[in-house]
């Protein structure tokens, strides 16, 4: 595994790091809809953001690209397992494909490559990491589960930590984020005033969710609403045969 993130030692003193052994994991507590649909959604992140790491590697020009994406890959796949463990502990059925638009992006960044494909990789990944940033937090502050507890504590240091390695990159548009921040405030708005009673996305059939923002925010990491919030180039050159067939077989298992 390529490590981009310092060692504790390197921390500044007056950075702490949330201490996880003193977080229960029993599966204990009453586990709402949105704690189920959080868990779904954690294993619905690594299923597209570990194949498109691996396309970095094919695709990008880019040293550091291609360093970032072996690095989330890799982070990704450890935080698969923490999601899959309390989904076994909770009776949590998961996917084993990403969504459809989790597949449009894989498909969009195959069609690409050089500058073109670390725009985009760039792009989406950073768009879905700063959607679920405020969902973790949110999850984490309400839940009355321990097992959800502890993995959104644990999510919420991957998410900083890919965050941050993403806009290592310096091809993160800043201007674009904070627009797409404005544009999604009146949404979020009328999210809080909604029945404190809250949905799955499989009870739905459409992803949304009452209360606390979550309807809008924990769709990015599954992929509902991250597409089109940045602007790419238009794709050159058809798309590489058998590739995506390779991908299913490789990381779905199918």
């Amino acid at each position: 595994m390529v490590v981009l993130v310092p060692g504790k030692s390197a921390w500044a003193a007056d950075v702490p790091v949330p201490p996880e052994n003193l977080l229960s994991d029993r599966g204990a507590g009453k586990i709402s809809a949105a704690d189920k649909d959080f868990v779904i959604k954690v294993r619905l992140a690594g299923l597209w953001e570990i194949p498109a790491g691996e396309m970095a590697q094919n695709l990008s020009e880019n040293n550091r690209v291609k360093r970032i994406g072996r690095s989330i890959a890799d982070q990704h796949t450890e935080l698969d397992l923490l999601a899959r463990n309390a989904a076994t502990k909770l009776k949590i059925t998961l996917p084993n494909e990403p969504n459809e638009d989790q597949q449009g992006w894989l498909d969009e960044m195959e069609s690409a490559q050089g500058e073109q494909f670390d725009q985009i990789y760039i792009d989406r990944l950073r768009a879905a990491h700063g959607k679920i940033f405020p969902a973790i937090a949110n999850i984490r502050a309400s839940t009355q589960n321990d097992t959800v507890r502890k993995l959104a504590q644990q999510a919420n240091q991957f998410v900083m930590t890919h965050m941050t390695l993403l806009e290592s990159s310096r091809l993160v548009d800043f201007a674009d984020l904070a627009a797409a921040a404005a544009a999604a405030a009146p949404a979020a708005a009328a999210t809080t005033k909604a029945p404190a009673q809250v949905l799955s996305a499989s009870e739905t059939g459409s992803g949304e969710m009452s209360g606390a923002n979550m309807g809008f925010i924990l769709a990015a990491l599954a992929g509902g609403l991250a597409v089109g919030v940045f602007a790419t180039k238009q794709l050159a050159g058809g798309r590489r045969p058998g590739y995506r067939n390779n991908r299913r077989t490789r990381y779905y298992g199918g």
